[in-house]
């Protein structure tokens, strides 16, 4: 592999398993006091929101690293993909590690709302990587509304 081609490849994976990882540890940090919780009766499965995360940080990981081989990646879209990374693993830091559920609602909604500017502005570029995305800020709106529920239930 050229050096070229590899740094290119790192430019994409690296933040995206900064986020992913960081977001972990804060959440693992707070699973003890999350699991006491009282949540509503429609709650997800546990097991499903580590596999939507993932897809999520697979569908990014795999359309940004075809973004930077076929073209650059508008800086727009940088700083938006920034932001919601900060915001991601800041809401898992204020919500799970520090348990401060009004302060994690207010962060995820600012998150939602950064998710909703970032896949508007990949569809002013792409509608294929648009239509891919979608799942990202859907699932936002639903861990938003979880985040809410929880806040109020306890």
């Amino acid at each position: 592999m050229r050096k070229e081609t590899f740094l290119k490849l790192l430019s994409v994976i690296l933040p995206i398993l900064v986020v992913a990882v960081l977001g972990s540890i804060f959440v693992n940090l707070g699973m003890g006091w999350f699991n006491s919780l009282n949540k509503p009766s429609q709650w997800i499965p546990n097991i499903i929101i580590p596999i939507v995360w993932t897809v999520v940080y697979l569908s990014f990981a795999v359309i940004l690293t075809i973004w930077v081989y076929n073209d650059s990646v508008p800086t727009s879209t940088i700083v938006l993909l920034i932001v919601n990374g900060v915001l991601n693993v800041l809401w898992c830091l204020v919500f799970f590690t520090l348990k401060l559920t009004f302060v994690g609602n207010i962060v995820i909604v600012l998150n939602l709302i950064f998710g909703f500017y970032l896949l508007f502005n990949i569809k002013r570029f792409s509608n294929i990587f648009f239509n891919i995305l979608s799942i990202y800020p859907i699932w936002l709106s639903i861990a938003t509304t979880l985040n809410l529920a929880i806040w109020i239930l306890n």
